[in-house]
């Protein structure tokens, strides 16, 4: 089956959808400790946010890269990843979306989300020909992403290195390891903000 160029792919349910973020111990610790993200978390950093798993893991290489050695998969409300989408802006400049370079200069610098879609990456961490979608927070957005969205904090960190060992001693049951993930159905006026395909 093709999957779309440009589609969500996430674990969610009803109200709430999984996303993840990898942090050193000193941030990770103090924020599972307190079911909530506190210093030395910075609120005036841009943080980003990634729905799928496996772009995670590309990222993080695995839970091993320096100030990337804890997973956490962070529960959000949908209405809040909705917002954030209804008001980003394409980290870099697509004229399907924007009348010119000019416009999309000016909404980049007062937007409080940025999007960008990379491409998606497969068990093994391979470039794959359809995209992945990451959400930078910043300002009004990290504001809401504490306070307001945050539903839950699970550190998978032991899931990832489980993962990564069952790959390299090549067993064929390691992606039963994954967080089934499925196309997210966004509202369309908010795909079309992001440039996501029709559900």
């Amino acid at each position: 089956m093709t999957v779309p160029v440009h589609q969500i792919r996430a674990r969610f349910d009803a109200d709430t959808i999984t996303v993840y973020q990898a942090y050193p111990p000193e941030i990770a610790e103090p924020a599972l400790a307190a079911g909530r993200f506190v210093a030395p978390f910075r609120r005036e950093r841009m943080t980003w946010i990634k729905p799928s798993f496996r772009w995670m893991m590309y990222r993080c290489g695995w839970a091993t890269k320096p100030g990337q050695e804890r997973v956490l998969a962070v529960g959000i409300s949908r209405a809040g990843f909705e917002w954030a989408l209804a008001n980003a802006c394409l980290s870099n400049f697509d004229r399907d979306r924007y009348a010119d370079r000019a416009a999309w200069s000016r909404q980049l610098r007062s937007s409080p989300v940025r999007v960008q879609w990379d491409p998606e990456r497969s068990l093994r961490l391979a470039a794959l020909a359809h995209r992945s979608l990451q959400v930078g927070l910043g300002g009004e957005a990290v504001r809401r992403y504490v306070d307001e969205w945050l539903v839950s904090l699970t550190d998978v960190t032991a899931v990832a290195r489980a993962l990564r060992e069952r790959l390299d001693a090549g067993d064929p049951a390691a992606e039963d390891l994954l967080p089934p993930e499925r196309p997210y159905p966004l509202p369309p006026d908010v795909a079309a903000v992001i440039g996501a395909d029709p559900h």
